[in-house]
């Protein structure tokens, strides 16, 4: 029997639940600015999934029903995987609210996936797991966050037997990143499942080489600083050994207090007032922070399922030169996948600006017809 505490309880109190990943273990009904508009109805649930430490976890997300009734063999699935809002319980998609911190974000992703569910999807959105549910938040662990993303799905199917079980994996940046991990794990994870396909925007990559950029101490760090707390508070989230205040100067320290008590906006605030050349510590032990990132790099997937990868030529964030390199080795691991590149698009445009071509993507391999690839 496991002890765990839901995010959807008003008060203090413990739901005590047994089962295995993708266990339903609570639900209420969600309205507000979490909630899809063109939804029947959006559920806020609490689900168990299985954390970086291997060990069970409670996690939290949305379940977005279609108006009407659901078609034969159900409605078919979307599994969202958002992209970086923080490391705190208030940036998790499903608080969001009009005015909170993470809302700039979401609610751009909120707007994107109406179209899905209005076309007659069922879409579910991971909080991951530490966002929203006890715990820390393993921030860009794969393993962690594609259980996250497949679990929230088995999960829904408890919750409305009207939801199938086909479905589609998608992620934007942080949750690019998931995305291709389900695509190389999710068959293996739930065979009980039909995973048709993944949709990666924009996938974070190479944050193994976090040390060695900000160490740089170069100008080009700064627009990037505020990734630098949730990156160490992440890595330590699923590592203990690693230490991300000690990590830091005292000039860079504020960074932590702004990820732990805030979202980005909070964390870009405080990174604008950080010295680039005052980030780590002299005596900074930044090896076991390579080697933890190591771990978690996407060119070593073999996917098997089809995937289709977005990105945007003025892309800031997850420049295009990188996620060439890492479609390249996809590839050349033998995968199905097709590469898109939309011109002037930047890292949140690339969601709008490749919407057509997802849709056909996810049209294509719900049919069962063969993608036109980039490999080949």
């Amino acid at each position: 029997m496991l002890g765990i505490t839901s995010c959807a309880d008003s008060g203090d109190d413990t739901e005590e639940t047994s089962g295995g990943p993708g266990s339903l273990v609570t639900e209420r009904t969600l309205t507000g600015a979490a909630a899809i508009p063109s939804a029947s109805r959006t559920h806020l649930i609490t689900y168990l999934s299985e954390g970086a430490d291997r060990r069970p976890t409670l996690v939290s997300g949305t379940v977005a029903i279609p108006d009407g009734e659901a078609p034969d063999g159900g409605w078919p699935v979307i599994s969202w995987a958002h992209g970086t809002t923080g490391v705190g319980d208030a940036c998790a998609p499903s608080a969001d609210t009009p005015g909170g911190p993470a809302h700039s974000y979401v609610g751009r992703t909120t707007a994107m996936l109406d179209r899905w569910v209005a076309d007659g999807y069922a879409v579910v959105q991971t909080d991951y797991e530490g966002l929203g549910t006890p715990g820390e938040h393993p921030y860009m662990n794969g393993d962690s966050a594609a259980a996250a993303v497949v679990d929230i799905v088995r999960a829904a199917r408890q919750l409305d037997s009207g939801i199938g079980t086909r479905w589609v994996a998608m992620g934007h940046s942080q949750g690019g990143h998931a995305a291709l991990y389900v695509a190389a794990h999710g068959e293996e994870r739930a065979p009980e499942l039909e995973l048709q396909g993944a949709v990666s925007f924009a996938p974070g990559s190479r944050t193994s080489e976090t040390a060695e950029y900000y160490a740089t101490a170069g100008p080009e760090i700064g627009p990037a600083l505020g990734f630098l707390p949730v990156l160490l508070l992440g890595a330590q989230a699923a590592d203990p050994s690693i230490d991300a205040d000690a990590m830091l100067t005292d000039a860079s320290r504020p960074l932590l207090e702004a990820a732990r008590t805030g979202c980005m906006d909070d964390v870009r605030e405080v990174a604008s007032t950080v010295p680039v050349d005052q980030v780590f510590a002299p005596d900074a032990d930044l090896e076991s922070l390579r080697e933890y990132y190591a771990g978690q790099e996407v060119e070593p997937l073999i996917l098997t399922v089809p995937t289709l990868v977005v990105q945007g030529t003025d892309d800031a964030l997850v420049s295009r030169p990188v996620t060439d390199q890492v479609t390249a080795a996809l590839c050349d691991n033998g995968a199905d996948l097709t590469y898109r590149v939309y011109e002037g698009a930047d890292h949140r445009a690339v969601l709008e600006e490749s919407f057509g071509d997802v849709r056909a993507f996810v049209d294509g391999v719900r049919a069962g017809e063969a993608q036109d690839g980039t490999c080949d």
